[in-house]
């Protein structure tokens, strides 16, 4: 591990409860639930518990992928460095700036909601306010900004906090939910049926929502040169994570099904969580259940802010960006030019946002743009992980269904949910998705014909990493190539 200046991000500050409590709060629940769920239903109706479902079985397979990976390659890039050590470094490269255009995009997405939800505390009459809620939105950003470059120590101390309160308050309104009296529709196990959606189109257009649901578990990867015992921990953690915000996906949208009606949950956005509250506890449910999601959306800014700005640093530390980038600051170990350069872009996005429309609006395009993205760079790290431990998956059958099979379809799941989505997407959405990952080929070539290192890459491959079992010793001083690149870790 290297940098320009010859620093590394700080090792071993991060524990398996720690990451576990990152993985949970990457996936940001409620907020997941208040800015996605009236989207799921207008994608797909009371299907909602079923695309959740049903996205979360190939979602596993691709958790098994970064877990697996993850064990013999230890890298900030995650699935920019394993796609590109695996299948070519072109398509390595383009994972990695699909998370970084997929994250910076969040930023907006993340940060809208965030100044609604602050300023409905204050005045309701004042979240109607596009140019006001994208400022305050924009304070909570910079806020989240700061704590990041502050160090992981002091993020996951901030992410602790948050994360926990959060949990609590859903924990507490899933009970009111159950002991709730009076239904707006009956519970019908239909609802985890396909009979739901609308063909394929509709069945793809509800999985890549639910898609964004999940995302943001992969943290735990770009925290791996942080993380103590990397090998095992971030993807122990992914899972745990995954499981977790899974049952509270399902639990809260059958409440939503449930208790709203259709009518409600079409009316009320992202403020349907409040909407919720306030039947289950009228008068204060409101409030509590908005301070959670204002606490989720700010902790899920944050654990996004750790994915763009790792994923950046790994691109400048191997030249595929500018080498800036790959600079760590001297007192708190933390990327501080990859910090620095995501806030600009992220102040630009805001003030696009702000004279764009309705914050609805906004979240509709940005949440399918950013499902598109992440639809992209899941399915490469998915068949990366077949490709890296493929003369392994005959010596057993766990090797074969958990290295092999289910990787290989939670891959195909996402190409086909990302090809299937193509016709159903927004001009918006699609400019935001595709046009994101296109921009990617210029600093892609540009950085290929200077001659980075990355595009000349030592094949991963799992039967070399686990015969030298080798443990992993983060920092400056790890050898080198000849050519420039740091030496394997196997």
């Amino acid at each position: 591990m290297r940098s320009s200046t010859g620093r590394g991000l700080q090792p071993n500050v991060l524990g398996t409860f720690d990451t576990i409590v990152m993985a949970v709060a990457g996936s940001a629940p409620a907020y997941s639930l208040a800015a996605t769920t009236a989207v799921l239903f207008g994608a797909v109706g009371l299907g909602g518990p079923a695309a959740l479902l049903y996205c979360a079985i190939p979602m596993l397979g691709i958790v098994l992928a970064y877990s697996r990976l993850g064990r013999i390659d230890v890298n900030a890039g995650a699935g920019y460095s394993w796609v590109g050590r695996t299948l070519h470094p072109f398509l390595g490269f383009l994972s990695g700036w699909a998370l970084v255009v997929s994250a910076t995009v969040f930023m907006v997405a993340g940060s809208l909601p965030a100044g609604v939800l602050t300023l409905s505390l204050i005045d309701q009459d004042l979240a109607g306010n596009t140019p006001l809620a994208a400022a305050v939105g924009a304070g909570w950003f910079l806020m989240m900004l700061l704590v990041v470059l502050g160090g992981a120590r002091l993020t996951v101390r901030a992410q602790l906090l948050m994360t926990g309160v959060e949990i609590v308050v859903l924990l507490v309104f899933l009970l009111a939910a159950l002991m709730h009296r009076g239904a707006a529709a009956a519970f019908d196990w239909s609802w985890f049926g396909f009979g739901r959606f609308d063909g394929p189109a509709g069945f793809a257009s509800g999985a890549l929502i639910a898609a964004f649901y999940y995302w943001g578990w992969d943290v735990t990867s770009n925290l791996s040169e942080e993380t103590r015992d990397s090998r095992r921990t971030a993807g122990l953690a992914a899972l745990v994570g995954v499981g977790v915000v899974f049952l509270l996906f399902e639990a809260f949208t059958v409440a939503v099904n449930v208790i709203l009606t259709s009518e409600q949950i079409e009316a009320s956005g992202a403020n349907v969580l409040a909407v919720l509250g306030h039947e289950l506890w009228p008068g204060v449910g409101g409030k509590l259940l908005v301070a959670a999601v204002l606490l989720s959306t700010v902790a899920t800014l944050e654990t996004t802010l750790i994915q763009v700005t790792r994923s950046l640093f790994a691109m400048g530390r191997d030249r595929t960006l500018p080498a800036a980038l790959g600079t760590v600051h001297r007192r708190w170990n933390t990327p501080w030019v990859a910090i620095v350069a995501v806030g600009g872009a992220a102040l630009v996005l805001f003030a696009a946002a702000a004279a764009a429309g309705s914050v609805q609006s906004v979240l509709k395009d940005a949440v399918s743009a950013i499902g598109l993205q992440i639809a992209f760079y899941y399915g490469l790290a998915g068949l990366a992980a077949v490709v890296a431990y493929r003369s392994l998956l005959l010596g057993s059958v766990r090797n074969f269904v958990l290295g092999g099979l289910w990787p290989l379809l939670g891959s195909a799941f996402m190409f086909w949910v990302f090809a299937e989505s193509l016709g159903t997407l927004s001009g918006a959405s699609l400019g935001i998705g595709l046009g994101g990952l296109l921009v990617g080929l210029v600093p892609m070539v540009v950085y290929w014909k200077k001659g980075s290192a990355y595009y000349r890459p030592a094949p991963l491959c799992a039967v070399r990493a686990l015969a030298a079992d080798a443990p992993y010793t983060p920092g400056p001083h790890r050898p080198r190539r000849e050519d420039g690149m740091a030496a394997t870790d196997f």
